[in-house]
This record gives structure tokens, C-alpha cells and sequence, in this order.
């Protein structure tokens, strides 16, 4: 018996012969002479032959051994992993996701759905981050009807924009919690934003005898204390009891732009900020002074570089301290505010996440949590940073407790960040 082709070549021969014989072989050689014409010609009267010869249930299982599912646009079920890919090439054309659909038993099929529902979860997912990156680089957009908005606090606008306070009271207003923060926010958006009314000031506060300058130099004694930079480090260190009851220093060691309980010392002139900054001397003695600090808060400072903190061996006593002295909070803010101005705005961020950590994970300075989030947090001046810790503290906060730091916006869209994706087992 001889193939198919051959004969259906035969045929060909046969029909061309017989339109030469009838003067009309020019016109069907014209078009037998078109390849594209006799392949396509040829391979439907192949299909139409197959279809009646073979069996339906063998090509339902093989699929057709003439034609072979071979489109780089098969779509692969969700599930399938390259070794999977790889095995199916070599077990014949891959199925396309339909196909396992229809021949799965009702528990394989609800096995393929999971994953398929898993696959599109992570696109999803991809996704979702991709916006949140987008939406991180610019604002997050909160609109003053937003239950917890202050409108005070800056975190969540852009930098051209200006503070936006609205008039209007809102369910919130009359939270304890949220009052308390909204009048924070007013002392820590001034300062963040470079204290905008020093203008109106009077000249007092640019004299030029800088003070604060000398001391940090090691030039002039401190009022009342009568004590150089120097004392203080070489003095006072770990003598806890006079750093915890002396309260006229703190605004020599860390001086700001706005005065301080001590009335003897002078605030921090804008001049005296750019002559710190740019003495590496005066910058030496300020982190002395930050170092003395942290020590007596039951803290060591690990890198210099990087501002990364840990617990002192003694931390449990300082701790205790802390918790039970909590005008220590003012001085911390102080400090932050200082660090923040005179060069060293990279141990802010630092600073605040091991408070965070301590009050809201590990929960061992319960007594400080408030002036935590209220004040500690919003004077770190790097936005992208503040977002930061005020989501980590989010998302370690009691829940007993509404979180009156973030607008409800923004705590729903974290909410639904960090929901635990649920995984169902066969």
C-alpha cells in the first residue's frame, strides 16, 4: 500500500493533466506554483482525512501526531514549575490549563484551583508593592476628614506642601490620646521645619558671643554647674545620681533654638549651628555627650557610623530608672532634636526604633510608650524614615488601644499589608 502523500501526489498529476488537455493547465499552474498555497491546501485535506480515519478517544488522549500543539502562546497551567515544563516536553505536547481542569478528579481539581488562586495572590501581591513604592516616593494622600488627621503633623504630605490645620472637629478630637498628640505635633512640625518664627524674634537671640559654640570647643564652663564639656564626660559618667537630680546641664550638652528650663543658658543661633557643624572638635564633644547619655539610660552605642544601639550590661537598674522618672522623656526629646540639628540626624532614626522596640516588643519602659510615639518619633526630620517607625509601631501596638499616630487611611492600607496569608492544606 503506498503513503498517502504519494497518492495524493498522483491525484495532483492526474488533475494538472486534465486541465492541459482543456487549455486551462496556465492558469492552475499559476497557483500550484505558490508554496504557501499547496501547504496549506495539503495540510487541510491531510486534517480532513485524519478526522474520519483515526479514532476520537486516541486523539483525545495523544492529541493530533500530525500536528503537535507547538504556539509559544500555550498557556501552562498556574501551577506548573520548570521541571514540570521540562517533563511534559518530553512526554508529548503540554496540556493547556483547561485541559487539566476538565480531566482532574473533584479533589486534584480543587488542589489546581488553590494554586491557581495562590499564583494570582502573589501577582497580586507584586503589585500591591509595586503601587506602595510609587505612592512611598511621593504622598501619601490623606483627606482632613481622615478620623485621626493632624493636621499638624507633615509625615504624610509632600515637602512643597505647606502644614494643613483644619478647623473642622472630628470624632477623634475628643480623644484623650489623639489631643495629647495633636499638641505635640505643633512643637515637633515647628522644629522639623526649622523653627519659622525665630524671625520674629527678638535680636537677642543672634548675639554674638556664642556661647554655645565656646562650650562645645571647651572654652568657657557651663551656668550653674561650673563645669567644661570635659567634666561632664570625665565627671559625671555613671554618676547617676547627679545626672538623674541636676537639671540646668542638659541645655548646655544638647542646646537648641528654643529655650530650655535652665534661663541661664542661651538657645542655639543659627551661626553657632553652622560653626558646630563644621568643627570636627565641637561634633567630638557632642557625641561624648550623647555617649554619657545613652549610658545612663542603660544603653550602648555599637557603631558610630550607623547610630545602631543595644542594652548595656546594667540595663534592667537604668531601665527601671527610666520608667519611674519620666521627665527623662524631655530630655531624650531634647536630645533627638540636638542630634537632629548639629550633624548628626542619622542616630535619630536609631534612637527611636530601640524605644519602640523596647516599649511595644519587648514592653519593658511601659511608662515612656506615649512620649514614644507622640514625641520621639516625629523628630526624626528624615520623612522616609519616620513613615518607618511609625508603621513598625503600628504594627507592634497593643490593640487594646486605638493607635491615634497614623490616619485611619494609612493604618487600613497596613492592616491589609500584613495580613497573614492563609494556606489550605489538601
Amino acid at each position: 500500500m503506498r503513503p498517502l502523500p504519494v497518492l495524493l501526489c498522483r491525484l495532483v498529476e492526474g488533475i494538472m493533466a486534465s486541465f492541459n488537455d482543456n487549455g486551462g493547465y496556465s492558469v492552475f499552474e499559476c497557483f500550484l506554483r505558490s508554496p504557501g498555497i499547496i501547504w496549506r491546501c495539503m495540510r487541510r485535506l491531510c486534517r480532513i482525512i485524519v478526522n474520519a480515519l483515526i479514532p476520537i478517544s486516541w486523539r483525545s488522549n495523544c492529541g493530533s501526531p500530525l500536528e503537535p500543539e507547538t504556539n509559544s502562546e500555550v498557556n501552562f497551567p498556574a501551577s506548573s514549575s520548570p521541571k514540570d515544563v521540562e517533563q511534559s516536553r518530553g512526554n508529548g505536547p503540554p496540556k493547556r490549563a483547561a485541559d487539566y481542569n476538565r480531566d482532574l478528579t473533584p479533589k486534584e481539581r480543587q488542589g489546581f484551583d488553590r494554586s491557581v488562586r495562590e499564583s494570582e495572590e502573589v501577582v497580586a501581591q507584586l503589585t500591591e508593592d509595586e503601587d506602595e513604592s510609587e505612592e512611598d516616593g511621593g504622598e501619601f494622600r490623606v483627606d482632613s476628614s481622615d478620623e485621626f488627621y493632624c493636621g499638624y503633623d507633615s509625615t504624610w504630605e509632600t515637602e512643597d506642601q505647606e502644614p494643613r490645620c483644619s478647623g473642622t472637629r472630628r470624632p477623634a478630637a475628643g480623644h484623650y490620646k489623639f489631643s495629647r498628640f495633636e499638641n505635640a505635633a505643633k512643637d515637633m512640625q515647628n522644629y522639623r521645619h526649622d523653627y519659622p518664627s525665630l524671625s520674629k524674634m527678638s535680636r537677642w537671640n543672634e548675639s554674638d558671643d556664642q556661647l554655645n559654640l565656646k562650650f562645645h570647643l571647651g572654652l568657657m564652663r557651663s551656668v550653674p554647674d561650673d563645669a567644661f564639656i570635659k567634666d561632664f564626660h570625665n565627671e559625671w559618667f555613671r554618676d547617676y545620681n547627679r545626672l538623674e537630680s541636676e537639671h540646668s546641664y542638659i541645655q548646655w550638652l544638647f542646646p537648641l533654638q528654643e529655650p530650655g528650663v535652665n534661663y541661664q543658658a542661651r538657645t542655639l543661633t543659627k551661626d553657632e549651628i553652622k560653626d558646630i557643624c563644621q568643627s570636627s572638635l565641637a561634633l567630638e564633644n557632642l557625641l561624648n555627650s550623647y555617649k554619657l547619655m545613652l549610658d545612663f539610660y542603660g544603653i550602648e552605642l555599637l557603631n558610630e557610623q550607623t547610630g545602631e544601639l543595644t542594652r548595656a550590661l546594667n540595663w534592667k537598674a537604668r531601665f527601671n530608672n527610666l520608667n519611674s522618672h519620666t521627665h527623662n522623656n524631655l530630655r531624650i526629646t531634647r536630645i533627638l532634636k540636638c542630634l537632629g540639628t548639629l550633624g548628626y540626624p542619622h542616630y535619630q532614626a536609631p534612637l527611636v526604633h530601640f524605644f519602640l522596640e523596647e516599649t511595644l516588643v519587648n514592653r519593658e519602659l511601659p511608662q515612656i510608650k506615649d512620649s514614644v510615639l507622640s514625641y520621639f518619633v516625629f523628630a526624626v526630620l528624615d520623612k522616609r524614615q519616620r513613615r518607618n517607625l511609625i508603621k513598625f509601631a503600628y504594627l507592634n501596638y497593643d490593640r487594646k488601644d486605638e493607635f491615634v499616630w497614623c490616619p485611619k487611611k494609612i493604618q487600613m492600607m497596613w492592616s491589609r499589608e500584613s495580613v497573614p496569608r492563609q494556606k489550605t492544606y489538601l
